[in-house]
């Protein structure tokens, strides 16, 4: 099982989760993060430190976002990898907790 980066990060891009990360399987694009899903060993440490409430199992993905899953494996391959915590988008707080950003992706 893996773990997943969902759209609550887009347009926010907190990297609280990427220091706990023991095996850095996170993938940094210009506005979010996702997730390499063949090197996140399910540790958990990431999700609960996520600002944006943005990071879910697999078996957990919100209605809606079953296609980030692939979008993480995707993104992943292509995105430089992510191994120390950085601030946040700057206007991070104002996107945080809005619905409907994946259209505002950018890769």
């Amino acid at each position: 099982m893996t773990f997943i980066v969902g759209e609550e990060c887009i347009k926010c891009k907190y990297t609280d989760c990427v220091d706990p990360c023991p095996v850095d399987c996170f993938h940094e694009g210009p506005n979010t993060l996702v997730i390499d899903p063949d090197e996140c060993i399910d540790c958990t440490l990431c999700e609960p430190v996520c600002p944006a409430n943005a990071i879910y199992s697999e078996d957990e993905i919100p209605e809606g976002q079953e296609n980030f899953l692939e979008l993480n494996a995707e993104l992943s391959q292509i995105w430089p990898v992510i191994t120390e915590q950085k601030d946040p988008l700057p206007d991070a707080d104002e996107w945080n907790g809005k619905e409907g950003k994946l259209e505002l992706l950018e890769r």
